[in-house]
């Protein structure tokens, strides 16, 4: 009885949960997945402890792996996803699937329908671990809480990333639901982030999952080797940070408890990724600690023979290089592995004769027996070949270009605006040699003379006249930029005094932004009184950082010196204004800010103040060779305004024959009228209205990086193509929205654009609401003078009423549905006119808005109406029964469904069987049907299980 009961506690346990919040109970299964769960049981009269694991991660074939097509769930609502992965019983895996051949239902509806069911059957989402969407021609993976642009492609079920440009249905599939690999990830590469409000659900990608794997490979024959288990190349901004987590996670498994030891080289850095792993704590089954100083360093080292995540600083090995430790089981894991940092040779001082020691050499020397792996987001310099010495070669690239196809991240482009300041070329040549200053190497001679060269620069950057050039152009162009996602910019000024300076003159030329621009820097005991208040405490920082990754929150452009430039993710920071020479990796880092992904954001945008260019394109020479080609130039002039300019002629081509001069020329009256009359063109053609919708919105994501590139008319001609592409996706799409949230809409890109004052109706008259049952939107739709523009809102509308009867109402459903093909038909081939299928389309509107009014009279809800429909549907039928007794079978039919409907009837056909026999035995009572309608029965229970089905 001893494990019997252990495994009945289990049972209990991940069927009941204190918590009430969903999310907080799948993170508490999801720690009974990966770790099994604790009980406590009595045998024999004495308590005993076990673990019951839900999963035999170590012997697959013991597992039982089951899928379910269209698995009815019933909870607050019945709903049925298309598939379901079990394991063990357990469902923890939801796909969602969409017909590639429907224009409207995509990954993106599909992803929609997952969101509606965690609030609609949330007891299947305790226990879930992933979700996958898919329309055959897109296959992407995510979790309960991803963001629809977080949910992404698995692009290889070989970890092999060469034919990865394109993902086709079945590799997702075999990617991740290979048994032994699911197990894998579902014990591995599923995490919790965060606490509470923050807290989030992560899976691998599949390069992290790869990458990680080829780590732990290279780390175990490290460890038996020479201690080299190589170097961790993946590009900033594509998760490098939580790839250290999975890695720490199962080498300590593979190792059998190794001390990992994190490696930063600043202090920040060090707070951010001891923040990342401390979120992750649960995943990782201990909590991390982060060294004081060396002696707390040896400290920790020494209090443990095995496990432990400690961080510490490149300063701390500076102080001795005394072994800290001997132990073998020692893993060290160094972030931006780069020469500065790593060091092997000695150097002798001159003025001191002091000898002292490269940074590797000191870490080498304190950590004598450990292994080393290095993470970077930028490449290793082909000259340094003291990175390669210490961590060994390549374990894993995974280059920009991956990246951005994969959508992990986000391009980056670039804008000179160096001319707008007024430099002149001598000032420009100054800043160039500062950057040959900086690209040395670090002794003290050129310590000191580059001290004394950017000295110069500093007078010459912190000009008046300069700074005032400075913020009226950032001005001008982030106004321009304004309304771009959620308006967040950063200003990398060259020092802190400057960006005072630079928050200072904002604050004269733009007085209401100052909850809108913050200066973001550490503060000195040699600072100006003044400045306390704006620099602000610790606290105050912590504040910053919150308000800056707040899409909402009033704090939009934050002023930095070096805070913020590395390790800090705001996916919606679109825009970085620089105003300091940097150079190497550390511009690469910097730069990077913008490369997250988020929403519509076509990429990241980096506005050049002091001519980066030549800095950029030296940066790049270690990547990849596709990379060099593809991001070594991103200048938008070359770019993104050529693409812009390449839409705007096929937005032209499209509306060939159709005259929008006036909205360049004309008033904002105009303006409107052309609109409505440009949307009624493009729909007289239903090719052309797919073609162009696609493209003009290809045309708004080039504009929101050369915007600043555009001439007058190509902003105005813009506008206008923008603004018919709303009114049509508006008209045309599925979800029901008002004609005021379409005017409200146009008026606002007006606004930005054009600078419109009036209210821009797209239609003569203001409606509430978009109904067919509102016979007075009808009328008016009737009389538009855009004959395409009222087809389609009927056509939507209409369609949209159908699709609800597909679900509830099977006599209806097929009489609407085959007389609305018949019609549509007719129109598509030119049979009948515009105003012809208007006229049958508002019939068509009347007969279902009378149609509901009929079943209101009847004292009948939609449900029992469908019931209704099923027994009246023989002709003749009324000559053998009143209305008042089909009304009666009606209510006792639904009675009887609702008070046995079983979330088992699709899975089980004795179930399906029951239904139907208690259905006739009803239907038996009443001596329905005549003997001479022997085929009337079939229409009833085909709507019984109508109604089942789509419970």
């Amino acid at each position: 009885m001893g494990p019997a009961a252990a495994i009945a506690e289990a049972q209990y346990r991940i069927r009941h949960f204190e918590a009430q919040d969903p999310l907080q109970i799948n993170r508490t299964f999801t720690d009974y997945l990966q770790n099994g769960v604790e009980v406590s049981y009595v045998e024999g009269g004495e308590q005993k402890n076990a673990i019951v694991n839900l999963i035999d991660y170590g012997n697959v074939e013991n597992n039982f792996f089951s899928v379910a097509n269209q698995w009815t769930v019933q909870d607050v609502e019945i709903k049925r996803p298309d598939v379901v992965v079990f394991v063990n019983g357990l469902p923890l895996a939801v796909v969602e699937l969409k017909s590639c051949s429907r224009e409207d239902a995509d990954t993106s509806e599909a992803y929609r329908q997952i969101r509606n069911y965690l609030h609609d059957i949330p007891v299947l989402f305790r226990y879930n671990a992933l979700c996958v969407l898919s329309d055959l021609s897109q296959s992407r993976v995510g979790t309960i809480t991803a963001s629809e642009d977080r949910y992404m492609e698995w692009k290889t079920a070989s970890g092999d990333y060469e034919e990865t440009r394109y993902a086709s249905f079945s590799t997702l599939f075999h990617g991740i639901f290979e048994k032994r690999r699911f197990l894998d990830i579902l014990q591995n590469f599923v995490l919790f982030s965060g606490n509470g409000g923050e807290s989030r659900k992560i899976l691998a990608q599949y390069h992290q999952y790869y990458a990680v794997k080829k780590g732990v490979v290279s780390t175990v024959n490290a460890v038996e080797g020479d201690g080299r288990a190589g170097i961790f190349w993946h590009t900033t901004g594509s998760g490098k940070s939580l790839s250290m987590v999975f890695y720490a996670k199962l080498i300590q498994k593979a190792l059998r408890g190794p001390t990992v030891v994190v490696l930063t080289d600043r202090n920040d850095l060090d707070n951010q990724l001891y923040g990342t792993f401390s979120g992750c704590q649960d995943f990782l089954r201990q909590t991390p600690e982060q060294a004081e100083d060396r002696g707390h360093l040896k400290e920790l080292l020494a209090g443990r023979q095995a496990n432990g995540i400690i961080f510490t600083t490149l300063q701390k090995f500076e102080e001795s290089d005394e072994p800290l430790s001997e132990r073998k089981n020692i893993i060290l894991i160094a972030d931006e592995a780069h020469r500065s940092h790593y060091e092997l040779n000695e150097k002798v001082e001159a003025k001191t004769g002091r000898i002292k020691k490269g940074y590797a050499l000191l870490i080498r020397n304190s950590l004598p027996n450990a292994a080393f792996i290095g993470f970077t987001g930028t490449p290793v310099s082909s000259k340094d070949r003291n990175t390669i010495e210490i961590f060994g070669d390549y374990i894993d690239v995974y280059d920009m270009t991956q990246a951005v196809r994969d959508g992990a991240t986000s391009p980056v482009y670039y804008e000179s605006r160096v001319i707008n300041l007024g430099l002149d070329e001598g000032v420009l040549k100054e800043i160039d040699e500062a950057y040959d200053e900086m690209a040395l190497s670090a002794d003290n001679y050129h310590i000191e003379k580059s001290k004394q060269q950017l000295g110069q620069m500093e007078s010459i950057l912190a000009a008046d006249e300069t700074i005032d050039a400075l913020c009226r152009d950032i001005v001008a162009h982030y106004e321009a930029r304004a309304d771009l996602l959620t308006g967040k910019a950063m200003i990398v000024a060259y020092s802190r005094p400057i960006a005072m300076k630079i928050h200072a003159r904002l604050l004269e030329l733009r007085p209401a932004w100052n909850e809108k621009v913050k200066v973001v820097m550490t503060g000195s005991n040699n600072d100006p009184e003044e400045w306390k208040k704006t620099i602000g405490s610790k606290g105050y920082k912590k504040e910053l950082e919150k308000a800056f990754k707040d899409d909402g929150d009033d704090m939009k452009i934050a002023i930095v010196v070096d805070m913020w430039l590395t390790g800090f993710d705001v996916p919606s920071l679109a825009t970085m204004y620089i105003f300091k020479p940097m150079q190497g990796h550390n511009l690469i880092q910097a730069i990077s800010r913008v490369n997250r992904v988020f929403k519509d954001k076509a990429g990241g945008l980096v506005v050049d103040y002091v001519g980066i260019a030549r800095a950029l394109k030296q940066a790049m020479r270690d990547y990849t060779k596709r990379d060099v080609e593809n991001y070594g130039d991103t200048d938008i002039a070359k770019t993104a305004y050529p693409e812009f300019r390449s839409k705007l002629e096929v937005c032209r081509d499209l509306f060939h024959g159709f005259d929008y001069s006036k909205f360049i020329t004309g008033s904002d009256l105009d303006r409107a009228t052309l609109i409505g009359d440009g949307a009624n063109f493009v729909l007289d053609d239903d090719d052309r209205k797919k073609t162009y919708i696609r493209e003009a919105k290809l045309l708004g994501e080039a504009q929101t990086l050369c915007r600043s590139l555009l001439k007058p008319d190509e902003r105005m001609e813009y506008a206008f193509f923008e603004a018919v592409r709303t009114t049509l996706t508006k008209i045309t799409q599925s979800k029901k929205l008002s004609l005021a949230e379409i005017n409200d809409r146009i008026n606002e890109l007006l606004k930005h654009s054009i600078n419109a004052k009036e209210v821009i109706n797209v239609f003569e008259e203001e409606t509430p609401d978009l109904s067919i049952f509102d016979e007075g939107f009808l009328a008016e739709v009737a009389r538009m003078k855009r004959k395409n523009i009222a087809a389609a809102l009927l056509q939507r509308l209409i369609q949209e009423q159908i699709t609800l009867y597909q679900r509830t109402n099977l006599v209806k459903s097929e009489l609407f549905s085959e007389k609305f093909k018949r019609l549509m038909n007719a129109y598509r081939n030119g049979q009948i006119t515009n105003a012809e299928v208007i006229e049958e389309l508002s019939k068509m509107a009347g007969d279902i808005a009378g149609d509901h009014r009929e079943a209101e009279k009847l004292g009948l809800t939609p449900e029992e109406r469908a019931f209704y429909d099923a027994l009246s549907k023989p002709e003749n039928i009324k000559d053998f029964y009143e209305n008042d007794k089909l009304i009666e079978i009606t209510k006792r039919l639904t009675e009887e469904l609702q008070k046995n409907r079983t979330i088992d009837w699709q899975k089980k056909e004795h179930v399906r069987a029951a239904m139907r026999s208690g259905v006739k035995r009803l239907l038996r009572e009443y001596k329905y049907p005549p003997e001479q309608m022997p085929g009337a029965i079939d229409a009833v229970i085909a709507q019984c299980e109508q109604w089942a089905d789509n419970l």
